[in-house]
Parts: structure tokens; C-alpha cells; sequence
């Protein structure tokens, strides 16, 4: 399965569960577990301390038995479990808790998609490797709880394993590995990773003086990566310690996964063999993990007030290393950002306050997209240096603990010398952006020059934006910055030389609504789609079967169908479906006729040429020939507006090899692909919005 760094950076996260309050005496657990993969069975005693009495209410998998429990050495009897889902085991006050619980472990999925990937929570293991991630229930969580814990994992010898913490010793013993961990610092559930590793160490001195151990837990097919792996890391915590802070761990590590998985922990990120395979991994999404250390992991987000870590590592990693690398690169990634804002469907659009993780397409966008342009315009706003004090600050007075958006405005507040409440309250509270356009320009000629005068508007309700324009003069051009604080408003600009035209902000340096020249379609206009369509003008039976697979795969919702020489619904719409919620659309999909969503249509080239020019689209692309690979696609606007997605392949298994990597090349607008390994990718080039003036 072929997939990309931006998927990554956007799936991988913190791996945790929102903050709600500290316990007033939070738990810590001495655990012995022992697994053995083979047989998917696992085993374990956990004895959980408090500093003083208090009720307690344990969370476990209704896949496990508890074999016994005391509180404070008195023999509790559980209540019968149920039949899935978890148990819960409440308990009076106490300062010890003692429990040992066993079962069985769910098989290792492997064929999960990228989606099932962000809500999969069982507790799985497999010779390949287990994943037992915190909210399982794989040990008895106290609910509502931090908690700090010494962990000794008990494997096959042929296995390793770990838990994020500190690495205290291991050992082989009587054929079995033994490893023991802890975290002294109360933190957000525990997850165990273990498989068939190669273990590569390293240690390393850092830029503030401390020592750290590297370590890579490799699959034997992948093990000659290890090297440049930790190399990178290395590179990593030198870069964000001289750029934030003492890395505040004693660890990090780098572990395989046999699933098509993306994690990040406390001291270690948890990625798929295949996706450790790609060559620019190490550049990109590697980074982003290491950074999560600090936000989401060294930092935790107030999550009832809206998770700041995903939008701060973005701007702090991903984009940080575009911007390194050229002027365009960064600004070309600031357009990808706008380009999926203006995919996503106005209704699904939210404060960024309330986001919380990602769930879906949109989710990503508000929480990682919108916030790192958040974070890039305040960066405009305060300056570079203030931008980097004020980061400083935040880390050294948040450190291991909750912090909110009130927080980081507050340390960029001291460094700045501004008052950002305003600026913070426009680009967290409200949902949307704003529609900047220009209405109208005007110029004279002057003394010592020329005079323009631009009126901008933006909609309602308006913002307070600092809007860049480009002005082409006969003797260059020439940018300025004009203030907007109402819906419509003129600004006027001394010239030294006649202006020719204006540039609407063309390095893409404000969050808002593209116009439609700007945001030529790209694939993720369908798949965010509320009411998507699939089209397919193909009668072979397996095509349509490899059609409908594909929308299945690409759409986020229930879509509706027309297939050659169907007659369902009386208008040659079949409503097929990705989910439950297909009963709740059918009103929507009866007016389709009225609507212009977004279609798909899927089928053999010659069925996609034929069915281009019946509806008097444009053409396939010559750079898009049927003789280029398996399988060809690309978006086009229709007359009527309507975005389409075109997927022409040259037969039904070539058409069937794309459900899988086709979903993660949503910021694309044409693809070639031989079988399912995409050989050439792009996107259709913007148009700026400009105004001429002669």
C-alpha cells in the first residue's frame, strides 16, 4: 500500500484521552503482564497505589476475566462482565488496589484502511506483532485518572516489547524476554507495543547537555533502516531543543508496526513497515513525532477547550521544513492548507476551540490545517523573534502540565508586548473564514507619483486582517499590507510609479476562502462531499463491482450511483452507502436533480471518453493518454460547476488496484498509476486573483 507524508503527518497524533481534571490522588499501577502472541493469550497483576484513601472506578475489556481482586487486602466479588464493550468495576475508598485478569486478545488486523486505522481500539496481537493501545482496556485503567506505573513486559524470546518511559533494565531468562519500564510522571494511559524486533541502540549528548538513548525496534525486513533513523532523530532533538527546550525525556524510539498504523507517544512513534519504507518518512513525518514530545506529550492540551498541539506541531514540522527549503515550497503548502479549507462543505466547518482530535476529513482540516495557519498568520502578526520568545515561554511554563489556547496567547502576549485577544477570539471562536475579494481599484497620477485607491471586501461577519497585496508598477512591484476591519473598505496607496495591476494576497498568507480560480478542484472536493455522486458508464459487471469498491474507499459519506442501465429510484440513481447513516440521506439524494454535488464516474477509458463527450466536458488531457500506466485520474469543472472526478482505467483489476492508495491523494488533482503504485501526481496551477487596471 502506497502512502503519502501528508497522510501521516496528519494521523499521527498524541495517542490519548482528553484531560478532564487531575485527581486528587492520581494512581500508579505496578504492572507484570505476559503475552503470548502465538496464542493471542495475555496475563497480568496489577497493584494500584494511591497517596491517599479514595473511590476508585476500573475500566477493563469485557474480553478479560478478572481472576481475583482485593482492595486494601480484602477479597472483592465482580460483578458478572458483559459481552463486549468494557467493564466497569467501581470501588470504595481505598490506598491499594490488587487485580490479575487474563483472556484472549483480538487477531491483528492488517487490512484495515487509513480510516479504520484512526478508530481501531482493540487490544490485538499476532506473531507479526501486538498493539495493545491505552483505552482498550488491555489493564484495569482508573477511570478519570492520570497515572504513573513500573511496567515488566514478559515475551517469547524471539519477541521484544516496550511501553513509552523510561527503559529501568532487560534481560533473557528460561526463554523468555523480560523488560521493565516506568514513568514516574502521571500520564494518559499506557499502550504496548511487541513483535519479532531487531533492536538498534544509540546513545547521543543533546544541545542542552543531556544524554539520550535512540533505540529502533525494527522488523528483520527492515532492519538496515535503522541507522538512518536514528541518525535523523538525533538531528531532530537538536533542532527543537535549541529551538524550544531541554527534550524532556530520557528516550525516544522508533518502533514497527505490521498494520498500516501512525502513532505517537511519550518517548516513541509507532509507524507501519510500509510507511518506514518511504524514502522522505525520515524527512517529514519522523520530525513531527519527535516534536509531539513537546506538544501533546510534554505540553498536554486542554482538550475541553480546544486541542492546540496538532495545528502548533504542523506549523512547528511539517511546514517548518518546507519553509527551509524555498520561499515556494512554503507558500505552495500554505495554498495545499486553503485548497482543502475551500473543499470542505461550509456546514462542516467548526470553531477551532472545539476540536478536539481528528475523526474525518474535515476534522484534519480544522484542527491541523486551520490551526497551523493560525499560528503562521500570529507569527506575521508579533514577529519572528516575539514568535520564538513567546514558544520558549509557553514550553517553560507549561511543562508536564494542562495547557489551553489562553495559555499560549498569554505567553505570546508577554513576549510581544500585544494585546492578541481579539486576534485569538476571531480565529478560535467562529467557524469559516473570510471571502476576500476585490471589488474595485482606481488610480491618478499625483505629485511625485501615483495614487490607488483599492476597495476590499470580505463578507459578513468581517474580520481584522492585515491583507497583502502585489501591485505591478511600470517600474517593478511593490508589496504593501492594508488594514481591513469592516465588510467593505477602501485603502489608498502612494506609488512612486504608475500601477498596472494588483495582486490579491498571492503568497497565500491569510486563512479564508478561496476563489474559484484559486481552488482548481482537487480530488478531496469529493471526498468531503455531503451528497457525493458515482457514475458508471460501464455494463461489464466488474467494473461496476471495482466502482463502487472505489467509492466505498474515496467517499466520507453515503453517496448516490447511477450505473449503466439501472432504473432504481425512477431516475437511475441506486443509493449504496460506506456507513449506517444511509436512512438520513435519502431525502437529500430524492432532490439530487436540483443539487450539483460532486460526481465520480468510474470506468474503462473508452466508457470515460465516450461519456465525456455526451456531456460536453472537456477532453481527457493529453498529458493523461490512455497508453500512460494502468490507470488514469483527474477532476474537472463542469458548465454547470460541478466538480468531477474522471477514473479511467484500462480494465476491471486495474480499476479495482486503486480503492486502496486512491483516498490518500486528496490534495491532487490528476494522478497515473500502474496497478496501485502512483508514477505521477500533480495540480492543476491557480489563478491568482488580480485586478487590472489597464
Amino acid at each position: 500500500m502506497t502512502w503519502r507524508a501528508a497522510f501521516f503527518a496528519a494521523v499521527i497524533c498524541a495517542l490519548a484521552f482528553p484531560v478532564a481534571a487531575l485527581a486528587a490522588s492520581p494512581a500508579a499501577h505496578q504492572i507484570r503482564v505476559r503475552i503470548e502472541p502465538d496464542r493471542r493469550f495475555l496475563e497480568g497483576r496489577d497493584s494500584i497505589r494511591f497517596d491517599a484513601p479514595r473511590a476508585a472506578t476500573l475500566v477493563l475489556s469485557a474480553r478479560f476475566r478478572v481472576d481475583s481482586l482485593l482492595v486494601d487486602a480484602r477479597r472483592i466479588e465482580v460483578p458478572p462482565k458483559p459481552d463486549r464493550g468494557f467493564q466497569r468495576i467501581a470501588l470504595p475508598a481505598a490506598r491499594r488496589i490488587d487485580l490479575r485478569w487474563s483472556g484472549e486478545l483480538a487477531p491483528l488486523e492488517r487490512n484495515l484502511d487509513h480510516r479504520g486505522t484512526l478508530t481501531y481500539a482493540e487490544p490485538a496481537s499476532g506473531k507479526e506483532g501486538s498493539f495493545l493501545p491505552s483505552g482498550s482496556g488491555w489493564y484495569p485503567a482508573v477511570d478519570g485518572s492520570l497515572e504513573s506505573y513500573e511496567l515488566e513486559l514478559d515475551l517469547p524470546a524471539e519477541q521484544r516489547g516496550l511501553v513509552p518511559g523510561r527503559l529501568i533494565d532487560e534481560r533473557q531468562a528460561a526463554g523468555r524476554y523480560h523488560a521493565r519500564f516506568e514513568v514516574r510522571r502521571p500520564a494518559e494511559g499506557i499502550t504496548l507495543m511487541a513483535g519479532p524486533y531487531r533492536i538498534e541502540e544509540r546513545r547521543v549528548r543533546t544541545a542542552a547537555g543531556s544524554e539520550v538513548r535512540l533505540r529502533s525496534y525494527f522488523h528483520a525486513e527492515i532492519a538496515g533502516l535503522a541507522s538512518g533513523y536514528l541518525d535523523s532523530i538525533a538531528g531532530y532533538l537538536d533542532l527543537y531543543e535549541r529551538w524550544i527546550g531541554a527534550y524532556p525525556f530520557s528516550e525516544f524510539s522508533v518502533v514497527s508496526s505490521p498494520t498500516p498504523t501512525g502513532f505517537g507517544l511519550p518517548t516513541l512513534t509507532y509507524l507501519g513497515i510500509d510507511v518506514l519504507r518511504l524514502p522522505f518518512i525520515r524527512a517529514t513525518s519522523l520530525g513531527h513525532e519527535v516534536l509531539h514530545n513537546w506538544w501533546g506529550n510534554g505540553v498536554y492540551p486542554d482538550y475541553a477547550r480546544g486541542n492546540w498541539s496538532e495545528g502548533l506541531t504542523n506549523f512547528m514540522a511539517d511546514y517548518a521544513y518546507r519553509e527551509r527549503a524555498s520561499r515556494e515550497a512554503a507558500s505552495a503548502m500554505r495554498l495545499a492548507w486553503l485548497r482543502d479549507y475551500a473543499a470542505m462543505p461550509p456546514g462542516d466547518d467548526a470553531p477551532l476551540a472545539r476540536f478536539s482530535s481528528r475523526t474525518h476529513g474535515a476534522s484534519q482540516i480544522v484542527g491541523y490545517d486551520k490551526s497551523a495557519m493560525l499560528f503562521f498568520m500570529l507569527r506575521d502578526a508579533v514577529g519572528v523573534t516575539a514568535f520564538d520568545a513567546g514558544v520558549r515561554g509557553f514550553w517553560s511554563a507549561n511543562r508536564f502540565r494542562v495547557a489551553s489556547w489562553d495559555d499560549l496567547r498569554r505567553a505570546f502576549e508577554r513576549a510581544s508586548g500585544k494585546n492578541l485577544a481579539a486576534f485569538f477570539e476571531q480565529w478560535l471562536e467562529r467557524p469559516g473564514a473570510p471571502h476576500l475579494r476585490i471589488a474595485d481599484a482606481q488610480s491618478e497620477p499625483v505629485a511625485g507619483g501615483w495614487r490607488l485607491s483599492v476597495t476590499l471586501i470580505q463578507g459578513t461577519p468581517a474580520y481584522a486582517l492585515s491583507v497583502p497585496l502585489a501591485v505591478s508598477t511600470a517600474r517593478g512591484e511593490i508589496t504593501r499590507r492594508v488594514e481591513l476591519s469592516r465588510e467593505r473598505e477602501t485603502a489608498v496607496l502612494e506609488l512612486p510609479a504608475e500601477p498596472l495591476q494588483i495582486t490579491l494576497d498571492p503568497e497565500f498568507r491569510l486563512l479564508r476562502r478561496l476563489a474559484a480560480a484559486e481552488a482548481p478542484p482537487i480530488l478531496r472536493d469529493a471526498m468531503l462531499a455531503q451528497h457525493p455522486r458515482l457514475i458508471t458508464p460501464a455494463a461489464d459487471a466488474a467494473v461496476q463491482a471495482a466502482a463502487r469498491e472505489l467509492a466505498a474507499r474515496l467517499f466520507e459519506r453515503p453517496h448516490a450511483e447511477r450505473i449503466m442501465g439501472s432504473r432504481i429510484m425512477g431516475s437511475g440513481l441506486a443509493l449504496t452507502h460506506s456507513n449506517n447513516a444511509v436512512k438520513s440521506c435519502i431525502d437529500a439524494f430524492a432532490s439530487m436533480q436540483d443539487l450539483t454535488p460532486p460526481t465520480l464516474v468510474a470506468g474503462l477509458h473508452a466508457d470515460i471518453d465516450a461519456w465525456l463527450a455526451r456531456e460536453g466536458i472537456t477532453a481527457r488531457p493529453a498529458m493523461l493518454a490512455t497508453t500512460r500506466g494502468s490507470a488514469q485520474v483527474w477532476t474537472a469543472r463542469a458548465g454547470d460547476g460541478r466538480i468531477v472526478v474522471l477514473v479511467s482505467a484500462q480494465d476491471a483489476p486495474s480499476l479495482a488496484a486503486l480503492s486502496a492508495p486512491l483516498p490518500h491523494y486528496g490534495r491532487e488533482s490528476y494522478l497515473v498509476f500502474e496497478g496501485a503504485r502512483m508514477i505521477e501526481r500533480g495540480t492543476w496551477p491557480a489563478q491568482p486573483q488580480v485586478w487590472r487596471l489597464k
